[in-house]
């Protein structure tokens, strides 16, 4: 039987706004996500025996009905009543529970595929209708690039750039889960990012307006929690970064820098300080 295969690459965020709390208990928010070449790969294989197989080379990962991967096919096969099991293996190299989608990447690179398996012909907002039943990240991730992400998720425009750099990721040895962290926003209280002027800093190919741009309102609450955050931070930025910023709800950091030797500089800055660190490029 043919398997396909896709590339589910790690996203970070440039700037992340909480504009506030919706009735129905989720936050507004508005930020600008990039792909970066930092990728798990899934490879789904048809299957002759209606079942749901997934499996992975990473011990952290569940492969039951609480992954993601999971969730996707079985979504998939209920509204379009496929009959056809499927094994999927997840390759992973996106570390877990770290703030860059890894899991919600994985989700989008499975609806991708089922798409081509099975051909359904979704287009890409039927994906997206399926992949927020599965995680706010997914939608963005089924296009992936540079793009402005608003409302719970739901709302992706991309963003034509051309920003060229260098990313140091710095995952310390915990993790945090999000849900952990939105019951603690006070809207009133926390930082704001002002997201237009990221998104016009990038459509004008300005990094040193970009750089003064960027920021993540939950970095406040994440920090509280988990003060080796903002030491991860000020080693990157101490170490000759542009920038340092939080990506996601936490924990990891990444740092941005304009140069290939700057990054190796922060590289050697986080030996053993911070066990899981990867250099890595922007992916447009």
């Amino acid at each position: 039987m043919v398997s396909i295969i896709e590339r589910a690459p790690a996203k970070l965020n440039l700037g992340l706004d909480v504009l506030g709390k919706r009735p129905d208990g989720y936050h507004d928010l508005d930020m600008v996500m990039i792909s970066i070449d930092l990728c798990d790969y899934v490879t789904v294989t048809p299957l002759e025996a209606n079942v749901i197989e997934v499996d992975s080379d990473c011990l952290k990962m569940p492969n039951d009905r609480k992954n993601d991967v999971y969730k996707a096919v079985q979504l998939i096969k209920e509204k379009y009543h496929i009959t056809q099991g499927v094994s999927i293996f997840v390759d992973k190299s996106i570390p877990v529970c770290a703030g860059m989608g890894g899991g919600s990447s994985d989700a989008a690179a499975t609806i991708r595929a089922l798409n081509q398996l099975w051909k359904l012909n979704m287009t890409l907002p039927e994906m997206i209708a399926i992949g927020m039943q599965i995680g706010s990240d997914v939608p963005y991730c089924l296009k992936g690039g540079c793009a402005q992400v608003s409302g719970k998720g739901e709302i992706v425009t991309p963003i034509a750039c051309e920003l060229s750099c260098w990313v140091v990721l710095a995952k310390p040895h915990f993790g945090i889960s999000t849900r952990t962290i939105f019951p603690d926003i006070d809207c009133d209280q926390i930082s704001r990012v002002n997201i237009a002027a990221l998104v016009q800093a990038l459509k004008g190919n300005d990094y040193p307006r970009l750089l003064a741009a960027m920021g993540n309102s939950l970095e406040d609450v994440s920090i509280a929690k988990r003060p080796f955050i903002q030491k991860m931070k000020d080693r990157m930025v101490k170490s000759g970064a542009d920038m340092a910023l939080m990506t996601g709800s936490g924990p990891s950091v990444f740092a941005l820098c304009r140069t290939e030797k700057q990054a190796n500089r922060v590289v050697n800055s986080l030996k053993g300080f911070c066990q899981e660190v990867y250099k890595v490029r922007t992916l447009l």
